[in-house]
């Protein structure tokens, strides 16, 4: 199985903890034996699962960000890195175009920003097979910064951050699984999108919701398992707690 992480950007919420680093390489856990950088966590995880081939897409900083690969590549692991000049001007939907080719096969995505535990990946691979299936949680309540999901049954209908009460089911994770007709549906709409004005400024989880319209995308709900997003200081140090606990 092969795994595309989105890390090209700096993350300029979480100042000044990016001041000259990106997110991904962020150190999160105890310090010391047990600290590894966000990075590191998210390949640790997925390659419990049996992940053997991942691409990193990066952007800033990304000498540094090659360097912590070139370390962690062995012989039971591959890992190509993918450069998006974009990444000052454009949304994380360009990210994903400049690694369409990544995406010919069966493939998972994993957002830069996103942490799982080993069993979030396991039980997305062990779903009932589907073009696409967005791995989601479900919680009392969502703000406005969350990739809420609207679900007739497990189908997903619609997805996207202003989402109202009332047609919110769950959010999604980050976390996306690609299977049969799922990858060249993906590349094609993203495409398609980059071709028109507003590409530099869409979600690839936009594109989910388009495809959605006329295709089958599925959810997997990991309710009950740990995970966690970087997206502000505050998330840092509770992420920090959370993987101590991996």
């Amino acid at each position: 199985m092969k795994a595309v992480i989105l890390s090209a950007g700096q993350g300029s919420r979480l100042l000044p903890l990016t001041e000259g680093r990106p997110k991904c390489l962020l150190p999160l856990g105890n310090k010391g034996a047990g600290d590894r950088t966000l990075l590191e966590w998210q390949i640790w995880a997925l390659t419990q699962g049996g992940v053997d081939e991942i691409a990193v897409v990066v952007g800033y900083h990304a000498q540094d960000v090659v360097a912590l690969l070139k370390k962690l590549e062995g012989p039971k692991l591959k890992i190509r890195t993918v450069y998006n000049p974009f990444y000052k001007l454009a949304d994380n939907l360009a990210s994903c175009w400049m690694a369409r080719h990544e995406m010919q096969g069966d493939f998972v995505i994993l957002n830069g920003d996103t942490v799982i535990e080993p069993k979030i990946f396991q039980q997305l691979m062990a779903s009932p097979a589907a073009p696409i299936t967005v791995t989601i949680d479900k919680k009392e309540s969502y703000d406005s910064d969350d990739m809420k999901v609207h679900l007739k049954g497990t189908r997903l209908l619609d997805i996207g951050k202003t989402l109202t009460p009332d047609r919110t089911d769950g959010e999604s994770i980050g976390m996306l699984l690609f299977r049969g007709e799922g990858p060249k549906l993906f590349t094609d709409t993203l495409d398609a999108i980059m071709h028109t004005p507003e590409g530099l400024k869409w979600w690839y989880l936009r594109a989910i919701g388009q495809i959605a319209q006329d295709h089958q995308v599925e959810t997997c709900s990991i309710e009950g398992l740990r995970w966690g997003e970087v997206d502000f200081p505050a998330d840092h140090e509770r992420v920090s707690q959370l993987v101590t606990g991996f």
